[in-house]
């Protein structure tokens, strides 16, 4: 070949490289974006641990988030601290439901603490919950650490972590400092205020009496909610409802 037409050829080619890498720039975005995937819907459940409704809602309804593929879209949260009241002058805490409440609130805190992943946390919180514990206000019962002991072993999570947990400063302790830094604080500024329990956002939005449709709001926020079973679910209508603006 001759050293003019090797040229020709180079140049050719050259040509045809630029003319590539420079065509159809919205092609290439395209392509680009299709690789983004959404942003995970934010789903946060303001709880305690004895109040029927909330066991009603995580036993026969949040438990449908690891049954299907939503929990793939959602970063979930749990907040077990609802009516609970943080009396400062003494630095107590009075639970809705007595001490019983607040001794399962700390013990749910520190599985949370101890075990963030929600795959793992929810095991032994739905175990509690599913329990149908009987409410005895004002008194603390032994029933209670056998019951949480026992789900604990099911969910083959360290019960030893979990007492040392509620022994120490995270503990006891933590009903008075770090829960009411954490949870405390996060459900006393909820805006709008939380009326109720379970009181259920999406995307720190509060569903109110709708929470019950979490799956719907869920996929309503979520943009690709097409490539979710989930929200594809015969028995799903997603709809464009707007969060409701009164309890």
């Amino acid at each position: 070949m001759s050293f003019s037409k090797l040229l020709s050829l180079l140049l050719l080619v050259n040509f045809i490289f630029i003319y590539q890498s420079h065509s159809s720039p919205d092609n290439n975005v395209t392509k680009a974006q299709s690789h983004i995937k959404p942003k995970k819907v934010h789903l946060s459940l303001y709880y305690e641990s004895l109040c029927p409704y909330c066991r009603s809602f995580i036993v026969s309804q949040l438990v449908k988030v690891f049954n299907t593929d939503l929990l793939n879209i959602i970063n979930l949260r749990l907040v077990p601290w609802g009516n609970a009241q943080y009396v400062k002058p003494n630095k107590t805490i009075i639970c809705q439901h007595g001490e019983d409440e607040c001794y399962l609130n700390t013990i749910h805190a520190c599985a949370i603490s101890i075990w963030p992943d929600p795959r793992k946390h929810f095991n032994f919180i739905y175990c509690i919950e599913n329990q149908g514990l009987p409410i005895k206000d004002n008194q603390h019962s032994d029933g209670m650490e056998a019951v949480w002991k026992a789900c604990s072993a099911r969910s083959g999570m360290d019960q030893k972590l979990i007492k040392d947990c509620y022994d120490s400063g995270y503990g006891r302790k933590a009903s008075f400092f770090n829960m009411k830094l954490d949870y405390a604080t996060e459900t006393d500024h909820l805006y709008p205020k939380h009326l109720y329990v379970p009181w259920v956002t999406v995307n720190n939005q509060p569903l109110y009496d709708k929470y019950e449709d979490f799956i719907t709001y869920v996929c309503n926020a979520y943009k690709d909610k097409d490539l979710v079973r989930a929200c594809l679910s015969n028995s799903l209508k997603v709809t464009e409802e707007k969060f409701s603006r009164s309890p």
